[in-house]
């Protein structure tokens, strides 16, 4: 064992243990140490190295670390095995920016083969940042076998599953409205919308049709202002009933129950008509940009409802679900205005080329001109943007591919309620909710840098064909094809497979949705079904997950959806969703913001132990927390720092002892020794029942009271014991406990805090790491549940004489004649009475049978209670009461029910009698007399002397086991003290030598009115 260095930087001792386990490659041997033991198996959702990491993505690190570390301690073999998400538009985006170009005219113009390199080189563009810090926080996982979602071996694995989805023909090729992004200029898939959504406030406008047959107006609502210039139809629910409504001179359609809020006031209804009579009926469109064959009439819809608008639909074929169904069913004109960039196209002149979503005023404000708009107003709705760029989306009809999910919507459902979900109502709540509502995957992107969809067409006969291998696909290439092809965009394109027909077949260009990628990673990560079998095996299902809230509907739904495909099985059997990392007021982080905090910063200043240890012990894991530097602050210092000064101090007195801990432990009889095995074994039973349901916060709390208690009572009640000069029974028992109770705390903390973890059960144990050890357990026959709660009263009391000292003014120094206590509980005093009169100083310690002993009664009538009842008697009663004597008013408390005024009708204040001052708490009655003699003063005075000794030789930095000579230069009211209680003086301070004199460098400390001068040797 050695030294322990308190004045070391948290940080430097920790970049100590990080090179040791470098050098001893110590994650490696955790694994390799339970080679044969039972696997438990956690998969890494793989984070794209094309941004830097942040303090979310600590959090979600240290949590995955956590239960990696637990699990291993707890006997499990657990491989953890590092990601990388490579693909995807946020690649494109940063490539795009970096190239100075932007949409995909320019990619194609600069070379699809050139700009896929591009996106290539980029992707770990800041791998060595996310190494940096994975490591710096003490996260283990293998970061030098990742699985990347780029490589051929990756890929070919999602095409397997691709391939195998096709043939159970759930892969389909289908025109329907899509959310699509016109900044990124493709189509996203439902659990990527709703990743998207925020409350905004649009102009929305009623609009003014005016009908063919007669000079009725049909009046239809909307959000959208700017698909006006495509309308093609207005809906109307053939079994609603419809008004015709007559207001300043015109005649309105609108549904019966919408009638009062569409028209406010002043209006008549002349009558009532059933929607069905409205079918077919032409009207005048507000905008005459597009010329439709079949169009511009009234058609029957049953999603139309009468709960909000105007009970009119105003249908745009390209923008809406609905729309689109409706245009079809109705055998209409299809029409589109809006470009691939969300521009109006050529034929709407007035707004050409302009961003549809910036033209709402402007097409309102031209309905407005032309008496076409009956009222507008600006209507907060939620509306889905660009997870990826935060541009607003827009509905378009578009071919795209897609998973046909909803045919295994009811096994993806009875799936998810075999998982285990951390908080538990996420599994029906959020995620079910997303289940119930499930539309078919759009699994195809009008990309560049992304897994190609394996699906060959033929351009003959249009058969499909989607190979699951590299191997497939050469055997039907009509050209030689190297088997170690590159299997991107443009590669894999210039590939033409031959057809059963004869025909030529070419891959459809699109490339896959990235949820895709991630989602196969139970079986891409192991080359399944190319690669290792055993490994995949081994390694399927994932026993947990953990990531945020934000991807319950991403990377959380795609492996089930995935799996669900493509085996009918779970990915995983529990999932821990975590909450968002937000600043000290509760808002997210972000640059824009500035409330950003680097991860490093706080590594740096306070160390990753009280980072990760702020970080799960603040809340639970699932619940936003409120993030700041003060939090980790404190968390160093009221743990961290704590444990540190513990093990300083039995490191410092064991080396000096020259204490070696003995193979066979002697029996505990120490009182002290036996209550903190006790409070050790008691927390790690609360401990290991909270991990085993992955609660890190409460196991924290209940550890970080165990520390206090260690610090606070058991080491500071020990002290003497290790000062002693011989080595005792007793001592060598201290030192037994302390040593036992620092490495079981040191294998308790070690999955939250590894880094000290480990520095000291090195320390204490040799060169082992505390993380090839066993996850300690409880030794129930140590724990003395009765011996506990003795000791926490005693603790009660010490607390409540010391709240008194500190409103009386009293220091603790100051020594008192005597504590008073009064309790109904019971509490073996004689036991603990020795431990009270040393922790306040007082010389005698007395129960009392009530606290009439020193403390006065004053009564006042609860007029509240008990005013109306007296009336008129309320003064004299008033007086009487206060003219009661303290014993009389002691009696009217010991026998309150004999007195006609109930108790419950007084006003009781309690005051301490002259002399005592005292207070209460935990159904304690504690109370100190006050009264100081001139002998209480003296020792008192002698006790500000030693301090200002310890104080001096602490200033000096003298070894604690130093003896010195002092000598003290005080007047006589000093040194008769001083003389009087000498023993106190030398059994406090180590002396060799003391004398009274004026000698040169002497030190003056003051004491209240006096001083003394003092010289150390």
């Amino acid at each position: 064992m050695k030294s322990v260095d308190v004045k070391e930087k948290a940080r430097a001792r920790e970049l100590r243990v990080l090179h040791q386990w470098r050098q001893e490659n110590t994650f490696q041997k955790s694994i390799e140490n339970r080679a044969g033991k039972p696997n438990f198996v956690f998969y890494e959702g793989p984070p794209t190295a094309n941004g830097q990491p942040h303090i979310g993505h600590v959090l979600g690190r240290v949590i995955k670390d956590f239960i990696g570390r637990y699990k291993t301690m707890a006997g499990y073999r657990v491989v953890r095995k590092a990601g990388w998400d490579t693909h995807g538009l946020p690649v494109e985006l940063g490539v795009e920016k970096q190239l100075g170009i932007s949409g995909k005219q320019d990619i194609e113009n600069y070379g699809v083969e050139k700009f896929v390199e591009k996106c290539k080189s980029s992707v770990f563009e800041y791998e060595r940042q996310w190494r940096e810090l994975t490591e710096g926080i003490a996260y283990w996982t293998d970061m030098d076998n990742p699985y990347i979602t780029l490589t051929n071996s990756y890929i070919e694995g999602v095409w397997h599953i691709l391939s195998e989805i096709h043939k159970k023909d759930l892969l389909y090729k289908g025109h329907r409205v899509s959310p699509y992004c016109p900044d990124c200029q493709t189509t996203l898939s439902s659990h990527e919308v709703a990743q998207g959504y925020e409350d905004v406030k649009d102009l929305s406008a009623t609009v003014k049709f005016r009908s063919k047959k007669n000079s009725d107006i049909f009046l239809a609502w909307t959000t959208t202002p700017w698909t006006l210039p495509a309308n093609v139809a207005l809906a109307i629910n053939k079994d609603l009933d419809y008004v015709r409504a007559q207001k300043n001179g015109e005649v309105y359609v609108v549904a019966k129950n919408l009638v009062e809020s569409v028209m406010k006031d002043d209006f008549v209804i002349l009558s009532t008509h059933k929607g069905a009579e409205f079918m077919g009926t032409p009207y005048e469109p507000p905008f005459s940009y597009i010329h439709v064959d079949k169009g511009h009439m009234v058609v029957d819809a049953d999603y139309v409802s009468d709960k909000s608008g105007t009970g009119i639909v105003h249908t745009a074929p390209a923008h809406g679900e609905d729309d689109y169904r409706t245009t079809r069913q109705h055998d209409l004109d299809f029409v589109n205005v809006v470009n691939l960039a969300g521009r109006y196209t050529d034929p709407v002149t007035d707004f050409a080329g302009r961003f549809v979503k910036e033209c709402d005023v402007d097409i309102v404000k031209d309905l407005a001109h032309r008496g076409l708009l009956f009222s507008k107003e600006r209507y907060e709705h939620s509306y889905p943007f660009c997870w990826r760029c935060k541009s607003p989306l827009l509905y378009y009809a578009m071919e795209s591919w897609f998973i046909k999910t909803t045919a295994i919507k009811e096994q993806l459902i009875e799936n998810n309620r075999k998982i285990e979900w951390y908080p538990g109502h996420l599994r029906d709540g959020r995620f079910g909710k997303f289940l119930e509502e499930l539309v078919d995957w759009n699994i195809s992107r009008n990309r560049y840098w992304g897994t190609p969809l394996n699906i060959w067409l033929c351009q003959d006969c249009g058969c499909e064909y989607a190979p699951g291998s590299i191997d497939e696909q050469r055997q039907r290439a009509i050209e030689p094809v190297d088997e170690s092809i590159e299997l991107h965009k443009p590669f894999v394109d210039a590939v033409k497979l031959r057809c059963f027909c004869g025909g030529t077949m070419e891959r459809t260009p699109e490339v896959i949705d990235v949820w895709f990628d991630s989602g196969s990673m139970p079986f891409a990560q192991h080359h399944h079904p190319f690669g290792n079998e055993k490994d995949f095996q081994e390694q399927y299902p994932a026993d947990m997950i953990s990531e945020g809230i934000d991807q319950t509907r991403g990377w959380f739904f795609s492996l089930l959806a995935v799996s669900t495909l493509y085996n009918g099985k779970a990915p995983y059997k529990a999932v821990i969703s975590t909450g968002h990392v937000l600043d000290e007021n509760g808002q997210k982080m972000s640059k824009s913001k500035g409330n950003g905090i680097d991860p490093w910063e706080v590594i740096d200043e306070f160390g990753a132990d009280a980072f990760r240890w702020a970080l799960l012990s603040d809340s639970a894991p699932w619940s936003s927390k409120r993030f700041s530097k003060r939090i980790v602050a404190e968390a160093k210092s009221k743990v961290i720092d704590t444990i540190q000064n513990i093990h300083a101090f039995y490191a410092m007195y064991a080396l000096l002892d020259q204490y070696t801990p003995a193979p066979d432990q002697q029996a505990v009889t120490n009182e002290l020794d036996r209550w903190v095995l006790s409070r050790m074994n008691s927390t790690l039973l609360q401990v290991k029942k909270g991990l085993e349901t992955y609660d890190f916060m409460n196991p924290a709390k209940e550890i970080e009271a165990f520390v206090d208690d260690l610090s606070n009572w058991y080491i500071r009640r020990s002290r003497d014991r290790f000062w002693g000069t011989e080595m005792t029974e007793d001592k060598r028992s201290a030192y037994q406990t302390l040593h036992q109770v620092l490495v079981t705390l040191a294998q308790m903390i070690a999955p939250y805090t590894p880094l000290i973890a480990d520095d000291i059960y090195g320390n204490l144990e040799g060169e082992q790491s505390v993380h090839l050890s066993d996850y300690p357990k409880a030794n129930t026959s140590a724990i003395d549940t009765n011996l506990e709660q003795e000791m926490e009263m005693a603790r009660q009391v010490v607390e409540l004489a010391r709240n008194i000292r500190n409103e009386t003014g009293i220091k603790t120094r100051q020594p008192l004649a005597e504590l008073l206590l009064t309790t109904e509980r019971v509490f073996p005093l004689d036991r603990f009475a020795p431990i009270i009169k040393e922790e306040v100083n007082v010389k005698e310690v007395r129960m009392e049978k009530s606290e009439a002993g020193f403390v006065s009664y004053h009564f006042k009538l609860n007029l509240k209670q008990a005013g109306k009842k007296y009336g008129k008697l309320v003064a004299p009663i008033q007086e009487l009461l206060k003219g009661l004597t303290d014993t009389e008013a002691a009696q009217v408390m010991a026998e309150g029910e004999k007195v006609r005024i109930p108790l419950d009708e007084l006003l009781v204040e309690k005051q301490g009698k002259r002399g005592f001052a005292s207070a209460s708490g935990y159904q304690l009655q504690v109370a100190l007399n006050t009264m100081l003699t001139e002998e209480l003063k003296q020792e008192g005075l002698v006790r500000e002397v030693i301090r200002v000794i310890q104080d001096y030789r602490k200033k000096r930095d003298l070894p604690i086991e130093k003896r010195v000579s002092l000598t003290l230069d005080a007047d006589e009211l000093v040194r008769e003290a001083i003389e009087r209680f000498k023993q106190v003086l030398w059994k406090s301070v180590l002396l060799a030598e003391l004398r009274y004199g004026n000698e040169q460098d002497m030190e003056t400390f003051y004491l209240g009115n006096t001083s003394v001068r003092l010289r150390i040797e």
